[in-house]
């Protein structure tokens, strides 16, 4: 009998937007962070300052125009109390790359 995959390898349901972006229902979180980082990377995505044009490097994610409903998906706290808001995020805009963990929380059920 196959071992049930339990933590980050577990598959989670995927909210709407997020389904319709990877093709999946169902995908564990690791996988999940994998294909939006390829998608991200592939795209071009990535720039060195806030609200900066994409340059393909850097530590922030540049919202583009089918990743920005998956972002914006995006309202939550962390343990720590440091809140995530994203509902008002713009094409254009961009994310920190350590928010990313918050935008797969927040598009999963």
């Amino acid at each position: 009998m196959a071992e049930e995959a339990k933590g980050l390898s577990k598959p989670v349901k995927l909210k709407a937007d997020l389904a319709s972006f990877l093709g999946a229902t169902e995908l564990p979180r690791t996988e999940i962070t994998k294909k939006l980082w390829d998608y991200i990377k592939g795209q071009g995505l990535q720039t060195k300052t806030e609200n900066g044009a994409p340059e393909n490097a850097g530590k922030y994610i540049v919202a583009d125009a089918k990743l920005l409903p998956i972002f914006r998906n995006t309202f939550s706290t962390s343990k720590s109390g440091k809140v995530t808001d994203l509902r008002n995020l713009q094409a254009g805009q961009t994310i920190n790359m350590m928010q990313m963990a918050a935008v797969v929380g927040s598009n999963v059920e």
